[in-house]
């Protein structure tokens, strides 16, 4: 093992931690990443130190990191003043310590005598062979080590998806919508001031990293254009890479550079070179994520031959209107698909794509049309539409004043195993075909507890909210895998 990697290992997975600066006081960052690592259950040796030795969440505190013993915790949590910083690290150091993240401000982002800090803080760190993350950032999480070094909430759900932000509080964005949908994060690094460990860095760890298979990035300011397009696309070749990037706009670039202390590069020029190294560029928040969800949940269509279906008929409109602002096409539905479709649905079925099942189901109707159309070979894709709606009448009979009598507690009962069914279904032969199945509905949102929504979260899927949001990153799917294709490499992703 590399010695970078080694750090990052330590970083990551330590086998101890030393909290730094640790307070009784709730509102203390020295508190509040004690109490979080200790609330999300890390499970390696914790050490904090507070010099007047206080008890702090029922953790006997150290005056100093002297009374930590030899080879006991390999990263440093820093919630002390810049001034007192490089004592900690030469003590943490010869206490066997690789990596540390500090959360301190005073640094860079105040003015210059914090720039001449910072880089004496990153100096130091080099002879002494420490990782530093930071100063002035937010923290960590690693859902394999139910690590959770932060000075804020949340902590998400274990998955597949490495974040590595410029912004702390896309971090917790994007963790937060990790938690609502149920596709869930591996590692997730907010870098502060960035004065030793940038994004790059922490993608370049993702892509060796057995509990990541995509990378999710948000950044801001770009120092060498050249030389970070060249590290992204190295990344890209391997696994699967989302940006979202602010400061597009003038305003933004503004914002930007009063955010990071660095330029944002020109847009045009950032959008071609995404394009060219494979990265998927998303322009908002919940696109970004939705990306990351279906690369890291679903395989890649093997062509842009969609197919629609859908219990009635309004929400395949809507949807066929995103695919025509794509390049996924609304495929044409091949005779015998459609005598197929037509053995199994009702004559008012629209016979066309989108697949309107028009309210003509019985108990099996749907786990055999999504059969007939996901395993035809001329389909790529699915988006299916109207999942949950009978489990959501049977929430509101449930919760009326004549249940469970009446047939309603059967019925109800009925409707949520039907909607278990068709997700279940719709899972497997994705799996079973090796096509992407995305299931919409608004109920992602409004009912999460809805069986079918509950059930794509059990299943580690995304359920999306919108058809127009599934779309969108059906898109980003079929453009990832042509630029694979392009490429000669596996059309699949995987490393």
């Amino acid at each position: 093992m590399t010695d970078r990697a080694e750090q990052f290992r330590a970083l990551f997975d330590p086998r101890g931690v030393i909290v730094a600066g640790a307070s009784t006081h709730p509102g203390k960052f020295g508190f509040v990443v004690l109490h979080n690592m200790l609330t999300c259950g890390y499970r390696g040796a914790i050490f904090a130190t507070n010099r007047d030795g206080a008890e702090v969440l029922g953790i006997r505190t150290l005056p100093s990191i002297d009374e930590v013993p030899d080879g006991a915790a390999d990263l440093l949590f820093v919630c002390t003043p810049a001034a007192t910083n490089s004592e900690l690290l030469e003590a943490a150091a010869a206490k066997g310590v690789r990596a540390a993240f500090i959360a301190s401000a005073g640094y860079a982002e105040t003015d210059d005598e914090g720039r001449r800090r910072q880089d004496e803080l990153v100096a130091l760190a080099d002879e002494l062979g420490i990782l530093i993350v930071g100063p002035n950032g937010q923290g960590l999480v690693s859902t394999p080590s139910s690590l959770c070094a932060q000075i804020v909430a949340p902590y998400p759900p274990p998955g597949r998806i490495g974040i590595a932000s410029q912004s702390g509080n896309f971090v917790s964005s994007f963790m937060n919508l990790a938690i609502q949908s149920g596709v869930g994060v591996s590692r997730a690094l907010s870098v502060g001031n960035a004065a030793q460990i940038g994004v790059l860095d922490a993608l370049e760890f993702f892509a060796d990293d057995p509990h990541t298979d995509v990378a999710l990035l948000y950044v801001e300011g770009i120092g060498d254009g050249r030389r970070f397009a060249e590290r992204l696309g190295a990344v890209a070749r391997r696994m699967p890479v989302v940006v979202l990037k602010g400061g597009s706009t003038a305003s933004g670039a503004r914002a930007a550079a009063s955010h990071t202390g660095s330029l944002a590069s020109d847009d045009r020029v950032f959008d071609g070179m995404c394009a060219q190294v494979g990265v998927r560029r998303a322009r908002t928040l919940t696109e970004a994520f939705d990306c990351a969800a279906a690369l890291a949940t679903q395989p890649l269509p093997s062509g842009p031959r969609t197919a629609v279906v859908t219990t009635v008929g309004g929400w395949g409109v809507v949807t066929a209107d995103a695919l025509a602002d794509t390049d996924l096409e609304l495929a044409p539905l091949p005779e015998d698909l459609l005598d197929q479709l037509d053995r199994l649905l009702p004559p008012r079925w629209s016979r066309n794509n989108p697949i309107d099942m028009a309210g003509g189901e019985t108990k099996d109707t749907v786990p055999e049309v999504l059969r007939a159309v996901v395993g035809h070979p001329d389909i790529d894709a699915v988006v299916m539409l109207g999942v949950g709606i009978q489990s959501n009448q049977g929430a509101l009979e449930r919760s009326g004043p004549f249940y469970p009598d009446h047939g309603l507690e059967r019925i109800v009962a009925f409707h949520e195993r039907q909607d278990r069914r068709y997700v279940e279904t719709a899972d497997a032969l994705s799996t079973e075909f090796d096509k992407p199945v995305l299931l919409a509905t608004e109920l992602a949102v409004t009912h999460p507890d809805n069986a079918a929504v509950a059930a794509m979260r059990e299943a580690g899927r995304m359920c999306f909210p919108s058809a127009e949001r599934a779309v969108t990153a059906l898109a980003h799917l079929k453009a990832a895998a042509a630029w694979r294709r392009r490429r000669g490499l596996d059309p699949s992703g995987t490393r």
